[in-house]
């Protein structure tokens, strides 16, 4: 008989990256296995596109997070965030890959997030934003423990009242290569939420 292999729990490495400043929060499912990534950061993986698509609306540049070809500057990234007031985290904080992959299809998410923890560090926020189906179900798990809330369709939003304060939860595309729509497109998606809560002038993206 073959010995049963005991589930790996991983944490979160990071925690929540929170400027004073924060007006929108970004919400994964959980950073990839640590070999793929190119910095201690948030969208480590050289292959996922969220920084391009930031650099392309905010820069005109899809490349100007990268430090090399294949590594992201850590320093350009947490210096925009704290400029723009943008925070980043993610819904899961203890997960267990059912594959040992980063495939949020094979990930079991253990211990969620506390929104209202996080929400009380960053009391500017007016509006979340998930990038991927399982931070979503992640999420409105944790929501509908308090109030009811529709899930949002992609490139859209839904307004909610948690804990006395109302925000909006926005769903955006997939920053992910496995995602089928190309740099401009998903860029032009994230550029209409950007501009809508102001962090964006309209017409720059």
């Amino acid at each position: 008989m073959e010995k049963a292999i005991t589930p790996v729990i991983e944490h979160h490495p990071w925690g929540f990256f929170l400027p004073e400043n924060t007006h929108l929060l970004m919400l994964g499912s959980f950073p990839p296995p640590r070999i793929r990534w190119s910095m201690d950061f948030y969208y480590p993986n050289i292959q996922n596109d969220m920084w391009r698509i930031l650099g392309l609306l905010f820069y005109a540049d899809k490349d100007y997070f990268l430090a090399t070809p294949k590594n992201f500057s850590e320093e350009k990234c947490r210096a925009f965030c704290n400029q723009i007031g943008l925070g980043l985290g993610d819904t899961g904080m203890e997960v267990i890959r059912q594959k040992g992959n980063a495939s949020d299809k094979f990930l079991e998410v253990i211990k969620p997030m506390n929104l209202d923890t996080v929400l009380t560090s960053v009391p500017l926020c007016q509006a979340l934003v998930v990038t991927g189906q399982k931070a979503m179900d992640t999420l409105l798990a944790v929501i509908r423990e308090h109030t009811s809330l529709k899930e949002p369709e992609v490139g859209s939003f839904e307004s909610f009242t948690y804990s006395g304060r109302t925000l909006k939860l926005y769903r955006m595309p997939s920053s992910s290569r496995a995602y089928p729509k190309p740099l401009v497109e998903k860029a032009a998606i994230y550029q209409r939420m950007f501009e809508q809560i102001g962090l964006l002038p309209r017409g720059k993206g």
